[in-house]
């Protein structure tokens, strides 16, 4: 499959041929979901965190004697049929979420991701991504040269702090290494804005 290359400026320069064993594979919805599914769960936060009787305060002494009293027999105010008393059954952050999933499977959901994009016209190649200042207008005007519409992914070759700093305060646009693209954060955007040198470190970092 072919693609256009972009410069800076938004002009094409050529055309650049990218690798069909990573944009030109079937898409699997099933096989997709499931892996997209895996890693939301993996990086799921357990928040939700209630006490249970063994936990809240008080309960240190019989509420009143077993009997005589007519009223009912209870042993600790620490008891869930209590106000204040322990939560019965409530979640904990004891949860395990973490789901495991197969390199290979992880690895055909992020091409089948990637192909998905670049079948419907939705990848920037960039000559390069290599900019002269740290400010985020920069970034901001080589996005608008390039048309691009909607939520993107940044996807830099290695790690560069300018383009950190100069990308992150751009509403819409998320910045991420090419080795460790993932199916997740690929279709939780539109378009992808790819430097010709980050599709070179995808093959390396991917393809086996």
């Amino acid at each position: 499959m072919k693609a256009k290359l972009y410069d800076k400026t938004g002009n094409t320069t050529e055309e650049v041929l990218l690798p069909k064993e990573i944009f030109e594979v079937e898409l699997n919805r099933d096989l997709l979901h499931q892996v997209v599914t895996c890693q939301s769960s993996n990086r799921r936060m357990v928040i939700a965190d209630t006490k249970g009787r063994g936990e809240v305060r008080g309960g240190g002494i019989k509420p009143w004697r077993q009997k005589g009293t007519g009223r009912a027999r209870h042993g600790s105010r620490r008891s869930p049929i209590w106000k204040g008393g322990g939560t019965t059954f409530g979640p904990t952050n004891e949860r395990n979420f973490k789901k495991k999933i197969n390199k290979r499977v992880s690895r055909q959901a992020l091409f089948m991701a990637l192909s998905s994009k670049a079948q419907d016209n939705l990848v920037y190649v960039l000559d390069d991504i290599k900019l002269d200042t740290f400010k985020t207008k920069e970034v901001s005007q080589i996005l608008k040269n390039l048309k691009v519409k909607g939520t993107a992914l940044l996807i830099l070759p290695k790690t560069d702090i300018k383009t950190l700093r100069a990308a992150r305060n751009i509403a819409g646009l998320s910045v991420m290494e090419a080795n460790k693209l993932n199916a997740l954060d690929l279709l939780s955007v539109r378009n992808i804005v790819l430097p010709k040198e980050s599709i070179k470190t995808i093959k390396e970092t991917f393809v086996k």
